[in-house]
């Protein structure tokens, strides 16, 4: 039987973990001897930053909730450590599969590999160059680690041939979140709420914003917001807003009719807006892959990008953080001047299908 321990811990891992667990589930009614752990960090809690997500994409009930969320990002990597250690040492697998580059990934690969247990990582190999995210220090020091890289684009094999990895641990399989995007497709659903009943298709825009950059500075955030409200002629911005970013706006005391805030949205819910939405601005990296894979201009409030295909494939600008730059982007929108989605390589919703299929090689059945 070849054991596998998937780990998730945060609103983007479980849809890249989804479309994996699926395959594997498939696995085992053909009869091929896999089985699998689902563990859930914890480090999201909020139910519709995690708990949602289980029911929407089918994905089964955790195995096992480490509990890990709460407190500064050392004590959570610590929380998250001690408890994963003792679920590998009750349950050890033949390798640990951790996706994306929050701090369960790093957390839970280091636990492992010091556990002589093997990981895969899917989504390796991006960069942003930007140390100064906490992401990017958990990408640079899991990849440092990992035995097996999925890989979302070529751009990310070439960040890990410059870093000296050997060609063999490399594997171009495409991006699961885009599996899981094609999958829910047809299930998309508008959200409840009297905001939602008047929304006309491609007559509005989406937002997200959380980042430090954009968020933590309350000047600037009302900056960023003002330039939006005055680049987007009225038209409704639907904002579900972040808690840490709902604390600073009520501090600024912004108001327009057409400014529309909502708690945390389910992924169905979601996507639904943005696949129908004018335009996206974002400062989040998922975001801008399904956006471009649904062919919806989106504006990335950001100095920089781990995921360049967006911008060179997709339908995704990198803007900057300065509000002052965002008017012409935000006019071509409205006028319906905006680069089409041109297809990624790979991103077909096959790529759990790949990673399983090189897993069960290089991992053949243990007695």
């Amino acid at each position: 039987m070849t054991s596998f321990t998937i780990v998730a811990g945060a609103r983007p891992n479980f849809m890249k973990i989804a479309p994996i667990i699926h395959q594997l589930i498939q696995k085992k009614k053909e009869g091929i001897p896999v089985d699998y752990r689902l563990v859930h960090t914890g480090q999201h809690y909020d139910k519709k930053m995690s708990g949602d997500f289980f029911e929407q994409l089918n994905i089964p009930e955790p195995d096992a909730n480490l509990g890990g969320g709460g407190g500064t990002q050392a004590e959570q990597t610590a929380a998250i450590m001690v408890a994963f250690e003792k679920e590998l040492l009750a349950n050890r697998p033949d390798i640990v599969l951790v996706v994306g580059d929050v701090t369960s990934t790093l957390a839970c690969s280091i636990t492992a590999k010091k556990l002589q247990v093997d990981v895969a990582h899917v989504e390796g190999g991006i960069r942003s160059g930007d140390l100064s995210m906490p992401e990017e220090i958990n990408r640079m020091v899991t990849d440092s680690i990992t035995d097996h890289f999925f890989t979302t684009s070529e751009k990310a094999n070439e960040n890990l041939r410059k870093s000296g990895f050997e060609e063999s641990k490399i594997h171009f399989v495409g991006n699961t979140m885009i599996d899981t995007l094609m999958a829910q497709l047809p299930r998309f659903q508008k959200p409840e709420g009297d905001i939602f009943d008047k929304l006309q298709p491609g007559q509005y825009f989406v937002m997200t914003m959380h980042r430090p950059a954009n968020v933590d500075q309350e000047h600037k955030l009302k900056a960023m917001i003002e330039a939006i409200l005055e680049g987007t002629a009225g038209l409704p911005i639907i904002f579900p807003v972040h808690p840490r970013t709902a604390k600073n706006l009520q501090s600024l005391g912004i108001h327009a009719s057409n400014l529309l805030m909502s708690d945390p949205l389910g992924y169905l819910e979601f996507n639904y807006l943005v696949k129908n939405a004018k335009g996206v601005i974002t400062d989040s990296g998922g975001i801008t892959e399904e956006a471009s894979v649904m062919n919806v201009p989106c504006i990335t409030l950001r100095d920089n990008t781990e995921r360049p295909e967006t911008i060179e494939l997709g339908t995704n600008e990198l803007v900057g953080t300065d509000p002052a730059k965002l008017k012409p982007y935000l006019d071509k929108i409205m006028a319906g001047d905006w680069k089409k989605y041109q297809e990624i390589p790979l991103w077909d919703g096959k790529t759990a299908e790949r990673i399983v299929d090189i897993l069960i090689k290089a991992y053949p059945s243990s007695q």
